[in-house]
């Protein structure tokens, strides 16, 4: 299996052999069952479909509920698509956990950022703050010319100006693992990882 979905647990720490503190991320994984196995033939492409974490059958629509009972599976809250391994054999009902990993693994992680709601340009883009003298004005933090005159009088697209910020997936790769604990399906990764807490994540290796 190439990866497996989970949430963010939170922050902490570790000491490493020279006894110096690694900042780590704690991540849950899986257990993910495979719930179908997509195939070019049948689908047009090749993938496998995991589920996370069991939901009740009252809290999916009618076409999931057939879904999962075509492939005879526990009704899942978090479906996701991952890339089959050339050669190995996929079967509905499959169970993945964090076996799948080892410590120094390097893993790309995604997940949906914090949202941050409208945001100036000094906070989403990092841009300076202007003068305050000189004539400046009340304008300090404001983003400044935009545009031309009166050729060819509009703002290009991609201007980088102030908007929502945040609340978009985001990936962060080559994460080295720093420990895994089985019994618990964690994973801990050095560095921060997107999203808030109990935020769903995906971990490719």
């Amino acid at each position: 299996m190439r990866g497996l979905i989970g949430k963010k647990i939170g922050m902490t720490r570790v000491f490493d052999d020279l006894g110096f503190a690694v900042p780590v991320t704690i991540l849950e994984l899986g257990p993910c069952n495979v719930v179908q196995v997509k195939t070019k033939k049948c689908d047009g492409y090749d993938s496998v479909q995991v589920g996370f974490t069991d939901a009740a059958l009252s809290s999916v629509n009618k076409p999931l509920a057939g879904h999962y009972n075509k492939y005879n599976s526990q009704p899942k809250s978090i479906l996701r698509e991952f890339q089959p391994v050339p050669g190995f054999k996929y079967i509905s009902g499959q169970i993945f956990d964090v076996s799948i990993f080892n410590v120094g693994d390097y893993v790309t992680v995604t997940g949906k950022s914090k949202g941050r709601g409208f945001s100036g340009v000094i906070k989403r883009h990092n841009f300076s703050r202007q003068k305050k003298t000189h004539g400046t004005g009340h304008t300090e933090r404001s983003p400044g010319s935009i545009g031309q005159a009166s050729d060819p009088s509009r703002v290009f697209p991609g201007m980088k100006m102030a908007g929502r910020y945040g609340n978009s997936n985001v990936s962060v790769e080559n994460l080295k693992i720093v420990k895994i604990d089985k019994d618990n399906n964690y994973i801990m990764v050095k560095g921060a990882v997107p999203g808030a807490r109990n935020g769903i994540i995906m971990v490719l290796k």
